[in-house]
């Protein structure tokens, strides 16, 4: 297998870890708190990317920001490197994202994409510079882009009620994601509870939950990568919470591949909790 063979298959497996760090439903918040964690991405135990990822959540508005590059033998190929942001308000409690951007850079090209939320789903989005049209491509339509999360805000899943968040409960969920070319479904299942310790922040129990992805639109059906991810059974993703909130997010990510394990894990996970905002009197 060549170099070249093998950073394409995990470039194109990386984007849907890059989905869901970079998934779960409407967010509510129920108190305000920050995350700054930094991942390690491997193939088959070899260390091929590294990224941050920071969410901060206020009274009334909130941000979310990743940012990461390939290193080792992926990095002497193609230099890759990326970011992505989403933001919006913090309305009666819930997350409500209006911007989604998300660039990528490579040694032969760079690519952004933008994304205006309004209303629960994909008001208009841009790709610059503009793809070519490729007539095997499903087309996406305005009806794909509706009751639907960009992935940066849909990293995050939230856990209503009052019992511990970190429970099975937390798995049986789903949504549809649009990353400004793919619009996809991920389906979750709970697998098991273990423990987890990050070499600096977080350590303690976490929910595994199994990952079911289906494309909708945006993808060209005859393409390998596609059929393997929609036909895998063993993507997992363990999570862990945002201290002082009810919203947990992706500690790791274990993908299958025919090369070995991809793997996306927190190496440092701080996370700290603030208390709501008291409203002055006079």
């Amino acid at each position: 297998m060549t170099t070249r063979a093998i950073s394409h298959r995990f470039g194109l497996l990386g984007s849907l870890a890059a989905g869901v760090l970079l998934w779960l439903a409407p967010l509510e918040a129920s108190a305000q708190g920050r995350l700054d964690a930094h991942y390690e991405a491997s193939l088959a135990g070899i260390p091929v990317g590294k990224g941050t990822w920071t969410i901060e959540i206020g009274d009334d508005a909130f941000s979310a920001s990743a940012q990461g590059g390939s290193t080792g033998l992926l990095q002497a190929f193609s230099g890759g490197k990326g970011s992505g942001a989403s933001q919006g308000r913090v309305v009666n409690g819930a997350l409500v994202a209006n911007a989604y951007t998300a660039t990528t850079t490579s040694s032969k090209k760079s690519e952004t994409v933008r994304l205006v939320i309004a209303n629960g789903g994909v008001k208009d989005f841009s790709i610059d510079p503009e793809p070519p049209v490729d007539p095997d491509r499903i087309v996406v339509t305005e009806a794909h882009r509706k009751n639907v999360l960009d992935p940066m805000t849909g990293a995050m899943i939230r856990v209503p009620g009052t019992a511990d968040p970190l429970s099975p409960e937390a798995c049986r969920t789903g949504t549809g994601i649009f990353d400004g070319r793919l619009r996809y479904d991920l389906k979750l299942d709970y697998k098991r509870m273990e423990n987890v310790k990050a070499e600096r922040g977080y350590h303690g129990p976490a929910v595994v939950c199994s990952v079911y992805f289906t494309p909708i639109a945006g993808y060209i059906p005859d393409r390998p990568v596609i059929k393997h991810l929609a036909a895998q059974r063993n993507i997992e993703i363990a999570f862990v919470p945002i201290a002082g909130t009810r919203i947990l997010v992706p500690f790791r990510m274990t993908i299958p591949t025919p090369f070995g394990p991809a793997m996306l894990e927190a190496t440092s996970f701080v996370t700290t909790a603030a208390p709501p905002r008291v409203a002055k009197t006079q």
